[in-house]
Formats: C-alpha cells, structure tokens, sequence
C-alpha cells in the first residue's frame, strides 16, 4: 500500500480544506495519506514558517485559502521548493465569481461568523441532547424530525449531524415490549404542524454483530436475547411494521455512513414539505 504525507492549509479552522481531501482519498483504496493539519494560517509571515515544518516530511500540500495575498505566498513557496500543492477554493471561488460578476469578499472564516445560522445550530445541538433516546417526549412537537429505531441504528450520531446542519432532531428508541409514548404516536405525516418521524432500521446479520460487539464490550455476560438472531429479526419487524401503520418512511443505515443517513433523512424532511406544499 502506497503511503504519501499530505498537508493540509487552511486560513482557517481547516474543516473545508479536511473534508475535501478525505473525500477525495475515499475513491483511492490503495492509497494511505499521514495528514498533516496546519490551520489558521493568517499571515504571509506564518506560511512561510509552515514550508519550513512541511519541508521535515515533503509531500503534497492542499489548501484553502481565500486571501489573494496568501495564496500568492503559498503558490509561491511550494514552487520554489518543489512541492506539489492544489488550491480547493480557487476553481469554485472563479467560477461564481465570472458567473455572478461579483468579487469575493477573500475574508477567510465568513462561513464561522456568529450569525442567525450559527447560533441555530447551537440550539439544534443542544435540543438533541435533552431528545436523545427518548428523553422530553412532551416535546417532540418542537422537534423538525424524530427518528424512531431499534437499538443500534444510529439514532444519537444521525440527530447530532442533523443538529449541526440546523435540524432540530429528537430521537425515541423501539423497545420490545415498551409502550412508546403517546407524544410520539399522534405525530401525523400529514399535518405540516408536527415533526416528520423517520424510522431507522438495519439488515439483522448486522445488527446482530453490532450488538455482540456491544455485549463484549461492556462484558455483559447475561443472556437477554439483545444479540439473539430469531428476537433481533421480531424487534426489527415490529419497529418496521409500527412505522408502516403510521406512515412514517423507513430508512435502512446498514451501508450508509452518518453523514449518508442524515442526507436521507433531510430529503425526506424536504420532498415531505414540498409534498404539503403541493396538496395546499
């Protein structure tokens, strides 16, 4: 397997310029990157410091940087050292800007700036937690989506990603046995007032090895029937079958990432709302 180091620059907090590679590594399957993260970068001063650290351990040199000045510095670094180097933003920031005949702003950090969104997301982020399995049902109104799941489906990771896309998500475990709250049960798909509920589900061979791995982790020794294959596959059915009953779409997260089941779950939230929309 090859192994190359890779730098990663950023203006800022480098979250653009770490999602876009990771990305992009994803389709190389035999290919491993040693990252190297060098955030907030703010001065030419400060670029010219980080080619002396990249210098230690050469490699390829990604950045994100929306200062023309900085970008010039750091083209301009990695050429004289020879250092392969691609600009993320440049291309896209070009071509809105031609198409728009607008210049860009070349703040680095805008898309950080305690706005209306970013203090929406914090309320998003906390709303999950005080929702997390099952917890303030009375409150499920105030909810933009609850999902609804066996254990191990995901529930907790979905709604925080979701939070921080700005969704207010709650989420309410399926329990064999357990009488899910009425809250929940009279949150008509139909009616634009109350939240969508989304159902999470998983293939049983999956999820049965999931909840081995749990067990042993938590060295549960005792035979509840969590992990057992005929009672996981009933759980499943009766989670899908209430879903059925009340309308509410199921999603399967056994091959999907968090990030994949959280887009589900806002297409769905979307081609619900244009679907109201259309019947009014």
């Amino acid at each position: 397997m090859a192994t190359f180091h890779l730098h990663l620059v950023s203006d800022s907090t480098g979250e653009t310029v770490e999602h876009i590679a990771r990305a992009t590594l994803a389709q190389f399957e035999s290919v491993t990157a040693i990252e190297h993260q060098w955030p907030m970068m703010r001065s030419v001063g400060q670029v010219e410091q980080v080619i002396q650290n990249i210098l230690e351990n050469p490699g390829v040199v990604m950045y994100t940087m929306v200062n023309e000045e900085m970008r010039q510095a750091i083209q301009a670094a990695c050429r004289r050292h020879r250092l392969p180097c691609i600009s993320l933003l440049d291309p896209v920031i070009s071509f809105l800007g031609n198409y728009l005949g607008v210049k860009s702003k070349g703040q680095p950090g805008r898309q950080h700036n305690l706005d209306d969104e970013y203090f929406e997301r914090i309320d998003a982020m906390q709303f999950a937690l005080i929702h997390d399995d099952g917890q303030a049902p009375w409150d499920l109104e105030a909810s933009d989506v609850v999902l609804v799941g066996v254990s191990r489906t995901s529930k907790t990771p979905t709604c925080i990603y979701l939070a921080n896309r700005g969704l207010k998500a709650a989420n309410v475990p399926f329990v064999p046995d357990v009488v899910m709250p009425q809250e929940l049960l009279k949150l008509d798909p139909n009616n634009p007032d109350y939240p969508l509920v989304v159902g999470l589900t998983k293939d049983i061979d999956s999820l049965v090895q999931i909840r081995k791995s749990r067990l042993r982790h938590l060295s549960d020794k005792e035979d509840t029937g969590y992990a057992d294959m005929d009672k996981v596959k009933e759980e499943v059915v009766a989670c899908r079958r209430l879903c059925a009953e009340h309308g509410w779409p199921v999603i399967n997260v056994s091959r999907r990432s968090i990030e994949e089941t959280a887009a589900a779950v806002i297409k769905h939230v979307e081609m619900r709302k244009t679907r109201l929309q259309e019947k009014n």
